[in-house]
């Protein structure tokens, strides 16, 4: 048994756990914009502004509502095994529902509706309001940006030099409903994947592995991709058993445990074999996505540390769909982990 499967396996606090935070800032913020905001002299003095904030608020409350109560009980109605089997083979579903495709926008419409509030009842305060108009703005952009990854042309990989062979033996690390799985199949002709994952995100049903074995149905890679429950942290594979590795926007996620996960997949690489990571990083388009917090992503330069601390050699890097990307190596020369 590998070292590494000697860890201990404590559960880790699931990256997108946080969505009842958003669900209760957006209902205090809505019941605000419903109550509070209309109850304003200045405010109910216009029909318009009077009616306009109750629209904004009631949509804002009841985006709250689903994101906090109804969100499972509507994507159960909606997504039962039955109406997944009509719609199996025809076309892929990587599971974002409509929180994640809309929630910016909802921002938007929150933090531009009180620029608004504050612009009419406090004038003197506009700074403020025009600040607030810049952030909703950026929340506009953000939203476009999520939106977009429901589209077939961002299932892909960029083009760099990754594989040994047509027949490598690829490792798929955090493979969720399997979006890179499909992409490195269009170059991956007659290898094999080997698609890992904890699958236990509770933003996309069943953890991702119903939504994965639906989309290799559709893709017809169901024969030519092995699934495997794991942690990133303790791969449960012998030394040196993938020709190459490659994972995209979940090595972001793993937070103090990132550098054991790198010093993971270097040990469970051959050598000389190559590893392609993408991950967010702080950014114009990450600040649009989540502002202040994309300043607490690690950058590009603690990335390249992290990497060669492990072990690895740094031979690539660019940009696609937003995230950076670089191509790590595992030197000819080294066997088994960078610790021993």
């Amino acid at each position: 048994m590998p070292p590494s499967q000697q860890l201990r396996q404590s559960p880790r606090r699931n990256i997108h756990s946080h969505t009842w935070i958003v669900g209760t800032l957006g209902l205090i913020a809505g019941l605000i914009l419903l109550l509070y905001v209309p109850s304003l002299k200045v405010i109910s003095g216009s029909l318009l502004l009077f009616a306009g904030f109750h629209l904004v608020g009631g949509a804002v409350v009841l985006s709250s509502l689903y994101i906090l109560a109804l969100r499972r009980l509507v994507r159960r109605a909606l997504r039962s095994r039955e109406e997944r089997a009509v719609v199996a083979d025809k076309q892929y579903d990587f599971g974002w529902g409509p929180e994640w495709m809309n929630g910016l926008a909802v921002g938007a419409l929150v933090v531009v509706s009180a620029a608004i509030a504050i612009q009419v009842a406090a004038p003197n305060w506009w700074p403020v309001a025009f600040l607030m108009l810049v952030l909703g703005a950026a929340f506009f952009v953000g939203n476009i940006i999520m939106r977009s990854f429901r589209s077939r042309d961002h299932v892909v990989l960029p083009m760099v030099d990754l594989l040994r062979s047509d027949h490598d033996v690829v490792l798929d690390a955090g493979c969720g409903a399997g979006r890179t799985t499909i992409a490195l199949s269009r170059i991956l002709r007659n290898g094999r994947v080997v698609a890992v994952d904890r699958f236990d995100a509770d933003y996309i049903d069943g953890g991702g592995r119903d939504l994965i074995e639906h989309n290799l149905r559709a893709a017809g890679l169901t024969e030519r991709v092995k699934m495997e429950t794991a942690d990133l942290a303790a791969l449960p594979f012998d030394d040196a058993s993938f020709d190459s590795a490659v994972s995209t926007n979940v090595y972001d996620h793993l937070g103090r445990e990132k550098q054991q996960a790198l010093r993971e997949l270097l040990r469970v690489l051959k050598p000389g074999g190559r590893f392609l990571m993408a991950v967010w990083v702080p950014g114009w388009a990450m600040f649009a996505v989540a502002n202040a917090l994309s300043f607490f992503l690690t950058s590009k330069e603690g990335w390249r540390a992290m990497a060669r601390h492990a072990g690895f050699e740094v031979v690539d890097e660019g940009t696609f769909n937003y995230a950076w990307f670089v191509v790590l190596k595992k030197p000819a020369a080294t066997e088994g982990s960078a610790d021993g």
